[in-house]
């Protein structure tokens, strides 16, 4: 019976983590300097045109563990348009996507001159995504099931668009995100009902400090998904110290879910949510980034003693905008 309970929770944190694999999983990436996977509303929003590569892998130590590698580009077109693309390629045991995000966000600039920022953003993401469940693996040599094929890798692709919103004023922001905005099928999983898992993002932070010193900046990020009722938050805080080279900034995570899942501990019922710890390292060295993130999960129950580790490598283009009086690195 505790084997059965024990399988359930893990089943519940990776599909909290991973939220069934509907788009890109929401990670910690997007404090690598990526706001634009999360928010389409960022295209184009830097005085830079931005190449971020992520590849992320879970838990070394078990098989068909997630694994998550992202390629991002964007930047300004024309004055006050921006565009963006993003391929992904994301696999979860049996389950895997591909998909193309391809993004336009318009810019409205209420500064007093070209140095103030005072930027009010709008953006839509078209993303053809391709599911598949490989059934390959399901049944043992010799068993039969009416459901399962067991010989075939089952696909299916869908359209589904996110709507953002973003303002930044000198130093502080906010981003506002529907993600998988529109009703979307996959006959993998369902053939009856929509498994579309709408998902609301919230992001907001302000930096501050001395620029010569050590600038710090705290952040949240929260996130609802509609149809199951999850919730989450994201409490950070990234720290940036101007070097002879460049830049060289760190940060620490914490994500905690508003929901739980019950076990038996041997004495009696507990309730667990899913935690996860996660330091950043970074530097950016001229037009170069790089990155480095560890998530460890808190709790009693964990799947693998193993945690998660993504590295992100990034390029930045084309800066020909003068930069910005303000403490904004996702701007400037």
């Amino acid at each position: 019976m505790y084997t059965k309970i024990r399988y359930f929770i893990i089943c519940f944190f990776i599909g909290l983590y991973s939220y069934s694999q509907e788009g890109i999983p929401v990670y910690s990436d997007y404090l690598s300097d990526n706001y634009y996977l999360l928010h389409p509303s960022m295209a184009g929003a830097s005085n830079c045109t931005k190449l971020r590569l992520t590849a992320r892998k879970q838990w070394f130590d078990q098989v068909d563990a997630p694994a998550l590698q992202t390629l991002s580009l964007n930047g300004r077109v024309g004055e006050k348009a921006g565009a963006g693309i993003i391929l992904f390629n994301d696999k979860n045991g049996y389950h895997s996507q591909k998909g193309v995000k391809l993004t336009y966000a318009y810019h409205l600039m209420f500064s007093r001159d070209e140095i103030d920022l005072n930027q009010l953003s709008f953006g839509i993401s078209g993303g053809l995504i391709q599911s598949n469940l490989d059934e390959t693996s399901f049944l043992e040599p010799g068993v039969n099931d009416p459901i399962i094929n067991g010989t075939i890798v089952q696909k299916d692709s869908y359209f589904n668009v996110d709507f953002g919103m973003s303002y930044n004023f000198l130093d502080f922001y906010v981003h506002g995100t529907i993600k998988n905005a529109i009703e979307a099928r996959r006959e993998i999983y369902t053939e009856n009902e929509s498994d579309n898992l709408r998902k609301f993002i919230l992001n907001t932070g302000y930096i501050f400090g001395n620029k010569d010193r050590i600038l710090w900046e705290p952040s949240v990020m929260f996130q609802y998904t509609s149809q199951t009722a999850e919730k989450a938050i994201d409490i950070n805080m990234k720290a940036y110290k101007s070097m002879d080279f460049g830049t060289f900034w760190g940060g620490l995570s914490y994500r905690t879910s508003f929901d739980g899942a019950e076990f038996n501990n041997g004495n009696g019922t507990s309730r667990q949510r899913y935690q996860a710890i996660t330091p950043i390292v970074g530097v950016n060295f001229k037009n170069v980034m790089f990155a480095y993130t560890y998530s460890q999960l808190g709790g009693d129950v964990n799947f693998g003693t193993g945690g998660f580790h993504q590295i992100t490598l990034g390029l930045d283009l084309f800066c020909k905008r003068e930069r910005y009086e303000c403490f904004c690195p996702a701007i400037n």
